[in-house]
């Protein structure tokens, strides 16, 4: 049982001096018992909530043992230290209980409620995989990289000199329209690429010739969404400058490239055609197994062409010095013809019953 705490001011005149050091004694005979009365309750709390409440009785504002802190202020001057020293020991040690107990209590309330047996395997975390469009972008490139070229980037956001007047595109082709390009603004006429040829654009006023790069990125046209087309699709493009580069440089790098992405029974043919930045222009026809398959002879799969004189012009290059070939394709066109896949839409659903596939 904790005996009752009497203080009295030993600053009385009435006091005598063997009073006051009984009072003293009193005064830290309490301190001993209210701490171990105090580490009881802590150890017995059978919750966290109950460790609360039993926190507040005892070191809370209004608790028994910072009722005996208070008391500090009846001692005088001499006695002070020694009552102070001890209180705050204790309130120390309290304290530590409290903090350790505390801990007990939430390692408690975090175990499982029924028992488990640690002793059985774990659930092992489902590793990730590469989406199927950027499997196909890395072996595009892969296969580019063999043959020295080299990987450029360059905005999603971009203007119209870019995109389009340095590519020699004239000022009322349809590409231009509204209806054609997201125009993201009126005035300066900035606009989401429609083809990462910007990116061509963008690396050749910044370095002299020879040049051999790719361009894989993300492009936007208006298209409406169906098997065939999405208004975000992605393209990669090939770019290479130097003196003497002709038309065979160019066939025999695309057909390395498709050989290397769609077999070895692959055969190329080229189609006379039309595009602004190339003269003479060609769109590719490749088939293969997987084509005739389909029930088709050949498939159109890019686009391409000798880099036009103009558009050396607008960069610094001569013409008279150096030629080069310019070609594009669709990376979703790529992957649909590799995979066996009749929508495009797939590759953007999220759905993981498509996605595990790959």
């Amino acid at each position: 049982m904790v005996r009752p705490l009497l203080i009295f001011s030993c600053s009385s005149p009435r006091l005598t001096s063997n009073f006051c050091i009984q009072n003293m004694a009193g005064f830290l005979d309490n301190i001993e018992p209210l701490k171990q009365t105090a580490l009881a309750e802590f150890n017995v709390a059978a919750d966290l909530a109950a460790l609360e409440q039993t926190k507040g009785a005892w070191i809370g504002p209004n608790g028994r043992f910072t009722a005996l802190m208070k008391q500090l202020g009846t001692l005088s001057k001499e006695e002070k230290p020694a009552a102070g020293k001890l209180i705050n020991a204790a309130k120390t040690e309290l304290e530590a209980a409290l903090l350790a107990r505390r801990e007990e209590l939430e390692l408690k309330a975090a175990l499982p409620k029924e028992p488990t047996d640690f002793t059985l395997p774990g659930r092992r975390r489902a590793l990730g995989k590469l989406h199927p469009l950027t499997q196909v972008a890395d072996d595009i490139v892969r296969a580019f990289r063999k043959i020295g070229f080299a990987v450029a980037d360059g905005p999603e956001i971009e203007d119209e000199y870019h995109c389009f007047d340095a590519l020699n595109t004239p000022a009322d082709h349809p590409a231009r329209d509204s209806q054609d390009t997201f125009y993201l603004h009126t005035t300066d006429k900035r606009l989401l690429r429609t083809h990462t040829s910007s990116v061509q654009i963008r690396v050749m006023a910044k370095q002299p010739p020879p040049v051999r790069i790719i361009v894989p990125g993300r492009v936007y046209r208006r298209d409406n969404a169906d098997a065939t087309h999405n208004p975000t699709f992605h393209q990669i493009e090939g770019l290479y400058v130097d003196k003497n580069v002709t038309v065979g440089d160019l066939k025999g790098t695309v057909e390395f490239v498709f050989r290397e992405l769609m077999g070895s029974d692959v055969k190329i043919r080229f189609r006379p055609h039309y595009f602004s930045y190339t003269e003479p222009s060609y769109e590719i026809d490749f088939t293969n197994a997987l084509v005739k398959k389909m029930g088709k002879d050949w498939l159109e799969i890019a686009g391409c062409g000798m880099v036009h004189p103009q558009v050396f012009e607008t960069v610094g290059y001569d013409a008279e010095v150096w030629t080069g070939w310019a070609f594009g394709f669709g990376i979703e066109r790529i992957a649909m013809l590799r995979y066996g896949i009749n929508d495009i839409r797939l590759f953007y659903e999220n759905d993981m019953r498509f996605l595990k596939q790959f």
